[in-house]
């Protein structure tokens, strides 16, 4: 379990969800210059910044390939680690086949679950928020398909522009629907919000006192009891929302590019 503290006129970022090169939607250049120009912005007063799944619509990683484009915002991540920012990659359903190349090219730390960890004194829980419900059998089920080894090494196999393109398609008619607007329907009830369900269940046997989690796309900052609250990032979709820590308090920011 990490254990950090926060340096003076510092802040830790927290962000999910960008979706970048998602074949549905018809502007991931522009999200792409606004999410650099957001990281632009915040690098002076980042100390740590943790990306929280699915920052790629699709992300595998071959032998000798990776998919193309990005470019401007692998180049950002880069420049963060370079100056010592630490950058934690959490993958989520959609890059989940990342591997090594984010950690040897930009030198990102790359988590592929959530994640405990005590920042100033306050303990939190940090993860994309998939497959928390022990129920949904049909969804662990084929999210412990794409975690398999052998099976990552099968889809190795393929060409990966039939590879990328089979998992392009995949994408198109598994999660992206609504115009563009990804599972970022309204707030569902705190008993049928399944993160908050599995967050009220730990919280039965620990505290904690902030969930920090994406995958709804919707931004949420929610009191599960006193002094816990479970903080959702949103999208960089449609809500352009992140989370910051300045060492007291977790605030919940939206960013309004001009």
């Amino acid at each position: 379990m990490e254990n950090s503290s926060i340096t003076r006129d510092k802040s830790i970022y927290f962000l999910s969800d960008a979706h970048l090169g998602a074949t549905v939607l018809n502007d991931n250049d522009i999200r792409e210059r606004r999410l650099v120009s957001f990281l632009e912005m915040i690098r002076p007063s980042c100390q740590e910044l943790y990306l929280l799944g699915d920052i790629f619509d699709f992300w595998f990683e071959y032998k000798y390939v990776v998919p193309k484009g990005h470019v401007r915002f692998l180049a950002e991540l880069t420049r963060f680690t370079d100056e010592g920012i630490k950058v934690h990659f959490f993958t989520g359903n959609h890059d989940i086949w990342a591997f090594d190349y984010l950690n040897r090219e930009c030198g990102v730390i790359l988590h592929t679950r959530q994640e405990k960890i005590i920042i100033n004194g306050k303990t939190f829980i940090i993860g994309h928020g998939d497959g928390l419900n022990p129920r949904d059998k049909g969804y662990l089920f084929i999210r412990n398909i794409f975690h398999n080894p052998f099976l990552q090494k099968c889809f190795r196999l393929i060409h990966p522009d039939l590879g990328i393109a089979l998992a392009n398609a995949w994408s198109r008619h598994s999660r992206l629907q609504n115009n563009g607007q990804i599972e970022a329907d309204s707030f569902r009830g705190m008993d049928k919000e399944e993160i908050v369900i599995y967050c009220q269940q730990l919280l039965q046997q620990q505290h904690i006192d902030y969930f920090i989690y994406g995958h709804r796309h919707l931004p949420l900052d929610i009191q599960l009891e006193k002094g816990c609250r479970y903080i959702n990032t949103g999208d960089w979709i449609t809500h352009f929302t992140y989370a910051t820590f300045n060492g007291n308090d977790v605030v919940l920011h939206k960013y309004n590019h001009q």
